[in-house]
């Protein structure tokens, strides 16, 4: 059979390599190409879906790339969006599309392109999460506890999604800005512990115990 090809298309070489490490653990072959090479790529290199990063202009690239993707290689998308950019985002119709937001969470980016890549095949449940009674839907963005939907801002969900798919695994202030916040987080690493209390609230103090503090070093879930 096969490999799948899955075409990331990003002028940004530090998401690429994001982007890599994270489909390493799928079963495709990766290609890569900067922006304006995109029209040839979609050609050449055949791709079964294709990740693009339109975290500077969404609407006005993903225009362009609907209208290509319609009329040469209707592969799906996903597209890599930046927070700011949410409010003006409009997928595209023509050909089958995703999006993801930065910072997101290795286990999140392989959901969401395994989904695509194996369009209306099984995918298994890598979507979901399960520790005790807490459950993440990574394709929603939706944290449950014991069956009741927790209110969650953006950051809390990230942070606390990253955690809980690196269970076991203590990981720093500074690492947890550069995984969750990004690479272009210039605030201080306090900014984790205002985090890791307001999800601990949410969440409830049986579940809660599962973060735990490592002192000195930063936090784990140990669930």
């Amino acid at each position: 059979m096969q490999r799948k090809r899955v075409l990331i298309v990003s002028d940004r070489a530090d998401l690429v390599d994001r982007i890599v490490h994270a489909l390493s653990t799928l079963d495709v072959e990766v290609a890569r190409c900067e922006v304006p090479a995109f029209l040839r790529a979609i050609t050449s290199a055949n791709p079964d879906a294709i990740v693009f990063d339109v975290s500077g202009t969404a609407t006005p690239v993903l225009d362009a790339v609907e209208k290509a993707l319609a009329e040469r290689n209707p592969a799906p998308v996903l597209a890599v969006v930046a927070p700011e950019n949410l409010d003006r985002l409009r997928l595209p119709v023509r050909v089958t599309s995703d999006f993801i937001v930065e910072p997101w969470p290795d286990a999140e980016m392989v959901a969401r392109v395994k989904a695509l890549v194996w369009l209306g095949g099984e995918v298994g449940n890598t979507e979901f999460i399960t520790s005790g009674k807490l459950s993440i839907n990574l394709a929603t963005y939706q944290v449950y506890v014991d069956g009741e939907a927790i209110d969650l801002t953006y950051l809390e969900y990230a942070l606390l999604a990253f955690l809980v798919t690196h269970p076991g695994r203590t990981y720093g202030r500074d690492t947890l800005l550069r995984r969750v916040w990004g690479f272009e987080y210039y605030g201080g690493s306090r900014t984790v512990d205002v985090h890791v209390r307001r999800i601990r609230a949410k969440l409830g103090p049986e579940v809660s115990q599962n973060l735990t503090t490592v002192r000195g070093v930063g936090y784990l879930w140990n669930g």
